[in-house]
């Protein structure tokens, strides 16, 4: 795309020599919010998130940011302080993962419900049990209801670039909801790559003030949050968080080319790659694009018509996105790190309810408990779109060898 800003734009200027620095996600999630200067950060630790506090925590020690750390009891009290403080006034954020972020969810349902326009960085982890601590997209499904906006990051440049539009997202009039970042747990949050980071100024310019127009505590103007929503309220009360997700995506698109002009990466909620006359289409999520391209291009070369539909937007489930790009008569093989056991997993239930009067549509469950994607079961995807479409379609797992679940 075009660049919209100036070219000799003081902050578009600097943006435009950025530093390449060798930083893990966790370190470049902690590097964005260090540049944004929350007020006030409330946290619990837990694997694989912690290194993003203790990064950011180290920033907080040497005064690089001028942010209330708060160390809480719990992940609930955690989200239970940062409601609190978005409402009252400050810029807020926290992180997670896995059984924190299933602790936390109550409140994360009620700070979408207060319109609390808290950013989380998500380590995304597995849910016990069994006990594990590595990468799959569990625990951000608990939050799929909620009315919280929920990205996946590729790798460690996205999770930087997302935590810096994270802001602009949740706090825009026509949306105050929380926005959740998530990477992928071990695969990004400890795993090192260059990262092109913007200078301080720039995030300053981009990311703005924090203004809430109903502070709890401005006293001359006194306002209610919280209060007891009987039926003949509470229903248009959740109808108002769906419109604001409904309204999310224009804002997301508008938020994303501006980042795009200022850092030259667009973000987009949806990102094709190699679709232009793909008869053969993978959608996923998180870091498994990566692989997924390599198998793409491997395919190419082979002479195959395949290509991939990476989503960075789970909710709101950017559907026009994805109309857009996609052509009736395609094979499109969802590939996932959740299962929704008793149902369809629930990115393909979301693809498929849409795409599947006009598309062949199947399930793919990959990677959970941070189980690698390798090369041959991508392609294993792609050669199962060569057959004839079964039905009712099953789900099918990625990497657990010929004798399937046991």
């Amino acid at each position: 795309m075009a660049l919209t800003a100036a070219p000799d734009s003081e902050p578009v200027w600097r943006a435009k020599h950025p530093r390449t620095r060798l930083l893990t996600g966790a370190h470049a999630a902690a590097e964005a919010m260090r540049q944004m200067d929350p007020d006030v950060v409330p946290v619990y630790p837990i694997t694989p998130q912690t290194p993003i506090v203790e990064a950011f925590a180290q920033f907080v020690a040497d005064g690089r940011v001028h942010t209330e750390l708060m160390h809480m009891e719990s992940e609930h009290s955690a989200m239970s302080a940062a409601v609190g403080a978005a409402l009252a006034g400050a810029r807020t954020m926290t992180a997670t993962a896995s059984q924190g972020l299933a602790y936390m969810i109550e409140v994360v349902y009620i700070a979408a419900g207060l319109r609390a326009p808290v950013v989380l960085a998500l380590g995304n982890r597995a849910l016990s049990g069994p006990i594990n601590i590595h990468g799959d997209h569990s625990d951000a499904m608990l939050a799929r209801d909620s009315g919280a906006v929920v990205a996946f990051a590729e790798n460690a440049q996205e999770a930087y670039d997302l935590m810096l539009m994270a802001p602009r997202l949740a706090e825009h009039s026509d949306v105050l909801l929380p926005v959740m970042v998530g990477q992928d747990g071990f695969t990004i949050t400890h795993s090192a790559e260059p990262v092109e980071t913007l200078a301080d100024e720039a995030v300053a310019a981009f990311v703005g003030p924090y203004h809430v127009a109903t502070p709890l505590l401005e006293t001359a103007h006194p306002v209610t949050e919280g209060a007891f929503a009987m039926p003949d309220s509470y229903f248009e009360l959740r109808c108002q968080v769906q419109a604001a997700n409904e309204r999310t995506l224009e804002v997301w698109e508008r938020v994303a080319e501006e980042y795009a002009a200022l850092s030259g990466r667009l973000l987009a909620p949806v990102d094709p790659y190699r679709l232009e006359d793909a008869g053969a289409v993978v959608i996923t999520m998180g870091s498994a694009a990566g692989t997924i391209k390599d198998v793409v291009d491997r395919l190419r070369d082979r002479g195959e018509k395949v290509g991939l539909l990476k989503l960075r937007a789970f909710r709101p489930f950017p559907l026009p996105q994805i109309l857009g790009l996609l052509r009736p008569g395609q094979h499109v093989a969802v590939l996932e790190r959740a299962l929704s056991p008793g149902a369809y997993p629930p990115l393909f239930a979301d693809v498929a309810s849409f795409l599947v009067r006009d598309h062949d549509v199947r399930s793919f469950v990959f990677g959970l408990g941070g189980r690698d994607l390798g090369f041959e079961e991508v392609e294993i995807a792609f050669e199962d779109l060569k057959q004839p479409a079964p039905s009712p379609a099953p789900i099918r797992y990625l990497g657990l060898g010929k004798e399937g679940p046991v």
